[in-house]
């Protein structure tokens, strides 16, 4: 299981080579949510999202004669794009298994980060499946997208960033919301924030018809989804919470929350216009929520985390057309 110092020593392993990202604000936001509310902008990070940090944490890991012989991962996009430059910067090779209907932007980027890209139908095909059976075949190492201890790791460095980002601002109570898929985000940053700003409660934030970890938060046990896909914020559909993750998003979380696409939308288009950040849907869900959820949230401040992002052009326009005004 991952642990605060396997966060801790994936933070002095990453050092410079991952962005500190910084807490934005506005008043035009805070107007809105009715608190203060603060942003933290992964979407500037590598690659466009937070995936870089677990990439690296993971890649570095390994002992070298297994890094040398390369690695693979499964992804929608931004773990893909992650693990394809931190193993190009680790000198090694990358295969990535991406669903076919993922945005074009990320597909293409993975390519340009050098790895070698292999597409499956998402509805009809098990990337998990199809994913070792890559591995066993190359002799690859599998990166996990979420349910790897030390990607885990890697993402909780956001966490003690927000920690002590928060003691700066005068934060002593407060929501951070997690825009969440697998859980593996949300599971870093609880247990960064458990040890280190325990008066911080993370809280997962996931599209409607899409919100496995608030359900399996509410039952007790792990829910899976209904469908795999149909929804916008593509980087945060998962069949289910993760086998390590839910453990701990059970034990630190408070209540996950769900919001629309349409509200994803016009947090895209809010966060580009208020805080001049571009963010892609499945990466705005935790602003929405800290902007449309009031009565859902406690207390006079609230965290937001901007995940991602790497959104499909037309996608973007279309939310700036609609709601840029």
């Amino acid at each position: 299981m991952t642990t605060i110092q396997m966060i801790e020593a994936a933070a002095t392993r990453i050092g410079n080579r991952a962005l500190y990202t910084p807490l934005l604000s506005s008043p035009f936001l805070d107007e809105i949510a009715g608190r203060r509310v603060f942003v933290k902008p992964e979407c500037l990070q590598r690659t466009g999202s937070f995936k870089f940090r677990g990439a690296w944490s993971a890649i570095s890991a390994l002992e070298p004669e297994v890094r040398k012989r390369g690695v693979i991962a499964f992804s929608s996009g931004n773990h893909a794009q992650g693990v394809a430059l931190a193993a190009r910067l680790h000198g090694i090779a990358a295969v990535i298994v991406m669903p076919a209907d993922a945005p074009r932007l990320k597909i293409d980027n993975t390519r340009a980060y050098g790895a070698e890209v292999v597409l499956y139908d998402r509805e009809r095909e098990d990337r998990d499946a199809l994913g070792a059976a890559l591995a066993e075949q190359r002799g690859l190492t599998l990166i996990k997208p979420f349910d790897e201890p030390q990607v885990i790791a890697g993402q909780g460095t956001v966490g003690l960033e927000i920690a002590g980002q928060a003691r700066e601002e005068g934060i002593e109570q407060a929501d951070v919301l997690v825009c969440c898929g697998g859980g593996g985000l949300t599971a870093g940053i609880a247990l960064a924030l458990e040890a280190r700003a325990p008066g911080l409660r993370a809280r997962p934030v996931e599209p409607q018809g899409f919100d496995d970890t608030a359900r399996s938060l509410k039952s007790g046990q792990i829910e899976r989804n209904v469908r795999l896909g149909g929804s916008i914020c593509d980087a945060i559909i998962t069949p289910e919470p993760g086998r390590l993750t839910f453990p701990i998003t059970s034990r630190l979380c408070g209540p996950g929350l769900a919001v629309s696409d349409e509200e994803a939308l016009r947090a895209v288009a809010l966060a580009f216009s208020r805080l001049k950040i571009v963010l892609e849907p499945g990466g705005a869900v935790a602003l929405a929520a800290a902007l449309f959820r009031p009565d859902e949230i406690k207390g006079d401040a609230v965290i937001a985390v901007g995940s991602g992002g790497n959104v499909d052009p037309d996608i973007f326009s279309g939310a700036l057309s609609r709601y840029g005004a």
